[in-house]
C-alpha cells in the first residue's frame, strides 16, 4: 500500500484545500517557485506521518510545518550557495598551470562574478568581496569603502542574505567583465590595489543614489 493510499480521503482533500496556501507560504520564504513546490511535496510528506488524530487545527499544522520545513531549505541553500560563491571568489585562476581546470575555475568565476552584480549593490558587493573572498577584517573593509565598522558588518550580513534568494537585476557584458577582471588578478597576483580602487569607486558612485532611496 502506498503511503498516499493510506491518508484517508477526508485528510487529503483537506491537505489539498490547503496547497494553494502552503506554496504561497513556501515562495515567500524562498523566492523560486520549483523550491516552494518542493517544501509543498515535503509538507504532504510528513502530513502522511503525522498523527492526524492529535492535531486539533490542521490548517494551522501544515501551515506551522511549511513555515519550518521553507526555513530550513532556505537556510541549507543559503549555506550551499555562500560556501559555492566563496570558494569560487578565492579560487586562484591560473590556466598557465592546467589549462583545463584554469578555464573550470574561470567559468566558476565568472559566474560567481555575474551573481554580484545581479543580486548586490555596489557597497554590499565590495564588502562582501573583501570579506568573504580576501578575508579582510571589518576594520579595513569600512576604510577602504568609507564606511563606519558597524555598517561593514551590516552590509555583508545583508549581502548573504540577498545572495541566498534576492531580486536579479540586468548586467551589462563590459561590467561583468570589469569586476572579473579585477577579482582574478587580485586572487592571482595577491596585489588588491586595482580592486579596491573598482569596489571603492563603485560604491561611492552609488551612495547619492541609495540615500535617495
Amino acid at each position: 500500500m502506498s503511503l498516499q493510499a493510506a491518508v484517508p480521503a477526508a485528510h487529503t482533500a483537506m491537505f489539498q484545500a490547503v496547497r494553494p496556501r502552503l506554496f504561497g507560504i513556501g515562495y515567500r520564504v524562498l523566492g523560486n517557485a520549483a523550491e516552494a513546490e518542493d517544501v509543498v511535496q515535503d509538507a504532504w510528506i510528513r502530513w502522511q506521518g503525522a498523527d492526524r488524530g492529535k492535531v486539533r487545527d490542521a490548517a494551522a499544522f501544515l501551515a506551522t510545518t511549511t513555515t519550518r520545513l521553507a526555513i530550513n531549505a532556505g537556510q541549507t541553500a543559503r549555506v550551499r550557495r555562500e560556501t559555492s560563491i566563496g570558494s569560487w571568489l578565492s579560487e586562484p585562476v591560473d590556466p598557465e598551470a592546467d589549462p583545463a581546470r584554469g578555464a573550470e575555475e574561470a567559468d566558476a568565476l565568472e559566474r560567481a562574478v555575474l551573481e554580484l552584480l545581479e543580486k548586490l549593490s555596489p557597497t554590499e558587493r565590495g564588502a562582501y568581496v573583501l570579506r568573504e573572498a580576501f578575508d579582510y577584517p571589518y576594520r579595513r573593509i569600512a576604510q577602504v569603502l568609507a564606511l563606519s565598522e558597524a555598517n561593514a558588518r551590516q552590509l555583508v550580513t545583508r549581502a548573504r542574505m540577498r545572495l541566498a534568494g534576492g531580486r536579479r537585476r540586468a548586467v551589462g557584458g563590459a561590467e561583468h567583465r570589469r569586476l572579473f577582471d579585477a577579482i582574478a588578478d587580485a586572487s592571482r597576483t595577491g596585489d588588491l590595489t586595482t580592486l579596491e580602487q573598482l569596489l571603492a569607486g563603485d560604491a561611492e558612485a552609488s551612495f547619492p543614489l541609495a540615500v535617495a532611496a
